[in-house]
């Protein structure tokens, strides 16, 4: 393994965290919060560590993939250490174990948070909160490869230890050429959403902000109720969409800005995932219009916000799904696991891995019946390979170990089991709002340290994929 160029890696990409911890200084000198200091000198440390990593060490060969492993996971754990600087030195978040949880939930785009009063906080402060999602949205080692040249030696290795979902498809040939193009539609979308917020009245600051943590998939806001602050329908609106857009793999978004559309025609992924929302929109839907919700207009906007915002793993909140029935708790759990798409932003399982696994089900059934014959598991006509089926079950597995793990660590601690399962399902899925204590009009703040520090490891997990950080701790790993 290259320890070289691996601390080499992580001594540019603190440069650039360093740097990015400059742009909330305009919105904090504008408002006056007095957390200018706290961000300027969080940017020196940040940016004065990761020059000596850089100039102190070189990349004297091409990336292995045990290297990239390394190199993305350290870098994940790097960002949320020297991100948690501005909540420290500023007083917003005086306790270290609240900071490294407010942080690796903002770059890993859960949006779990302990804050008790987010309007109390300084403005520099809450921008850097929510840019931290932006950044993590597309992924720091993909922003990485778009605009630093010194890592595209071993780009593709970097890019397939990052890049979430099955596979890791390059729209072009070149990594760092693919890594452009996804951030140019992400910024687009940016753009767009902010504009459009702005038109329903928000300032341009909380319009960037919820623009961030909606392109991301994240969830932060600048109020302490969410999105339902607002009490815009069309604000409500221009979010929901732009979490369903969020949600949508970003290749076909590429293919469509290109003026391909067919693209969302012909992906059975995207069928799936319009498919499941509607469906799991409508059934919350009537049981809360039914039971709920006078105004049918309202009872059918709340609930399909609440379910795209689970199911792209956002975690806006116009409503608490808490006093809804049963039924549509568990749609909205159902919602978490399952996730966007892959080559989303978007956590939880993904839809294809769900879909797959329902497709080879049915053809264990038909296997049942013919013994003899030969059943492929099918996408696009197109029979899938056995190792990516094996994959795809492993990893599925994987989670829900992980899930069975998570409660029983947060029970020791506590907390009691509907919370703990929120919890653990929230952060492994990067959602955000759980249930129970940890439901969408609460917080992470009331849990035990211990708690906070098994949440902060899932949401890595989640957001990593399990398998890019957990090889670190094979013994095979280790060995020549």
């Amino acid at each position: 393994m290259s320890i070289s160029g691996i601390l080499h890696i992580q001594g540019l990409l603190l440069l650039f965290c360093g740097a990015a911890m400059l742009l909330p200084l305009p919105f904090s000198l504008y408002y006056g919060g007095g957390d200018a200091p706290a961000l300027a000198l969080s940017s020196g440390l940040t940016a004065g560590m990761g020059f000596l990593l850089f100039k102190g060490t070189k990349l004297r060969r091409e990336l292995r993939p045990r290297d990239g492993f390394a190199a993305v996971s350290f870098a994940w754990i790097l960002f949320s250490l020297f991100g948690a600087l501005p909540f420290l030195l500023s007083g917003a978040i005086p306790d270290f174990t609240d900071a490294f949880f407010e942080t690796i939930s903002g770059f890993t785009t859960t949006g779990a948070s302990i804050l008790t009063d987010i309007e109390a906080l300084p403005h520099g402060i809450l921008f850097w909160r929510s840019l931290t999602h932006w950044l993590g949205g597309m992924g720091i080692v993909v922003l990485s490869l778009a605009i630093l040249p010194a890592l595209g030696l071993g780009g593709s290795v970097l890019f397939k230890a990052e890049v979430a979902g099955p596979t890791a498809d390059k729209l072009v040939p070149r990594v760092a050429e693919t890594a452009r193009i996804l951030w140019v539609v992400y910024v687009a979308f940016t753009l767009a959403q902010t504009v459009l917020l702005m038109i329903g009245g928000m300032s341009l600051f909380d319009a960037l902000c919820h623009s961030f943590g909606t392109l991301a998939s994240g969830g932060f806001s600048t109020r302490n109720a969410s999105v339902a602050a607002y009490g815009s329908a069309y604000i409500e609106w221009v979010c929901l969409i732009f979490m369903f857009i969020a949600g949508t793999n970003f290749a076909l978004h590429y293919q469509g800005l290109r003026g391909r559309p067919v693209a969302y025609v012909r992906d059975r992924e995207f069928h799936v995932y319009l498919a499941s929302i509607l469906i799991l929109g409508t059934i919350v839907s009537i049981d809360v219009i039914r039971n709920y919700e006078a105004d049918w207009v309202k009872g059918l906007r709340d609930s399909f916000f609440m379910v795209v915002s689970s199911h792209t793993s956002t975690g806006f909140v116009t409503g608490n799904y808490e006093l809804w029935s049963p039924v549509s708790q568990f749609v909205m759990i159902i919602a978490m696991l399952i996730g966007g798409s892959a080559g989303s932003t978007s956590g939880g399982l993904k839809v294809i891995r769900v879909y797959l696994v329902f497709k080879f089900i049915a053809s264990e059934f038909t296997r049942l019946l013919h013994p003899q014959a030969v059943v492929p598991v099918r996408i696009h006509g197109k029979p899938v390979p056995r190792e990516i089926i094996t994959g795809v079950l492993g990893y599925v597995s994987l989670y829900f170990v992980a899930v069975v793990l998570g409660i029983f660590g947060l029970a020791a601690t506590g907390l009691d089991i509907s919370s703990a399962l929120g919890a653990i399902i929230s952060c492994l899925g990067g959602v955000g709002p759980g249930l129970g204590s940890v439901g969408p009009i609460d917080n992470y703040y009331h849990l035990h340290p211990v708690a906070k520090w098994i949440l902060s490891g899932a949401m890595l997990l989640g957001r990593l994929e399990f398998y890019s950080f957990l090889i670190l701790f094979s013994p095979v790993y280790w060995k020549k």
